[in-house]
């Protein structure tokens, strides 16, 4: 008897085993639904939170629910300095963040900023899908990063509440607040202004109060963060171009399925396209907007000056230490 019953427990247990893979596998496929945090600072309506939208309801239908994605725009896990530090902990899974935020982390984002280097998007774009983007892509990858895709942050311009802005002699004693970024503020600290970072969701009481005379912006930030009340003047500089990159944490690549990663990275592809189009349209029905106006004055400066003297701000990136990418940067735009 003891020998049937030693024999019936070892062929039990070898049948468990057997099904031990399959168990495993089920038990994988009926994991509750992962749910990943995308966060970003703009405003209700802005391109970047319409897209942002747009790949949370993708990622979900495509997945089947097995992967959701919950939003938090308008700076609510903090500005993008503090959602890029999130980011890299596990915090937070995915951001659309900003260029000048990000080039803290990856200092070669900032050559993508050099003024005029970039007429519009389309010509940006065409050096973000060639060996530019994947080196970036590569150094992003050193601090635990992965960008998905290059969303548009827009050709900036310059608002201010004192006068227009026709030449860069009227930026001299103007207080301009900027992103903490390192080529903005060289930007405009050529052009004779004085500088000084505020966070994007402290800037409207900052301009409403006087911190700062003015900021630069493309005209779908000035118009969703609602700075033409506070900014009277609208001064179409064109003086940079700038990414939004989407970018996902490394340590959130572990929480979903290879298969939901594609989708992901597809979708963020989409939801790209998308954004660029948008903000492609906002700036033509936006420009008209406010130039019928009455109560925003919106002019276009010589942009010849603005250009001459911003031009030794080429020579002072090539300087540094990542000079070499920086020229490579600006040839690339000249192809």
């Amino acid at each position: 008897m003891r020998v049937l019953a030693t024999r019936r427990a070892f062929l039990k247990s070898a049948a468990f085993i057997a099904a031990a893979p399959a168990l495993l596998a089920s038990s994988r496929d009926a994991r509750a639904a992962v749910a990943l945090t995308l966060g970003h600072g703009a405003a209700p309506g802005n391109p970047r939170t319409v897209a942002a939208d747009a790949f949370a309801k993708m990622v979900t239908e495509r997945t089947n629910g097995s992967v959701s994605i919950r939003i938090a725009g308008s700076e609510q896990l903090g500005s993008d300095v503090s959602m890029l530090t999130s980011l890299r902990t596990g915090a937070l899974d995915l951001t659309a963040n900003s260029q000048g935020a990000a080039s803290g982390l990856v200092p070669e984002l900032s050559a993508l900023g050099l003024p005029f280097l970039f007429a519009d998007t389309s010509a940006a774009m065409k050096v973000l899908n060639g060996p530019v983007g994947e080196e970036l892509a590569k150094k992003f990858s050193t601090v635990g990063i992965v960008p998905l895709d290059w969303w548009d942050n827009g050709v900036r311009h310059t608002t201010n509440s004192k006068r227009p802005i026709a030449a860069p002699s009227d930026l001299a004693g103007l207080k301009i607040r900027t992103p903490a970024d390192p080529m903005t503020v060289d930007i405009f600290q050529a052009l004779g202004a004085t500088t000084q970072q505020i966070a994007f969701g402290e800037l409207y009481i900052a301009l409403q109060q006087g911190v700062v005379d003015g900021q630069e912006n493309p005209l779908a930030n000035i118009h969703s963060a609602k700075l033409h009340e506070v900014n009277k003047f609208i001064s179409l500089t064109g003086h940079k171009w700038e990414s939004t990159p989407f970018l996902m944490s490394q340590i959130a690549l572990r929480k979903v399925k290879p298969a939901e990663l594609d989708i992901i990275k597809a979708a963020a592809k989409e939801a790209g396209a998308l954004q660029r189009r948008l903000m492609q349209e906002a700036d033509a029905k936006l420009l008209a907007d406010y130039k019928a106006n009455s109560g925003v004055t919106v002019n276009k400066p010589d942009l010849a000056a603005f250009q001459n003297a911003t031009a030794g701000v080429l020579n002072a990136w090539k300087a540094k230490p990542f000079g070499e990418f920086v020229s490579r940067v600006a040839e690339a735009a000249k192809a």
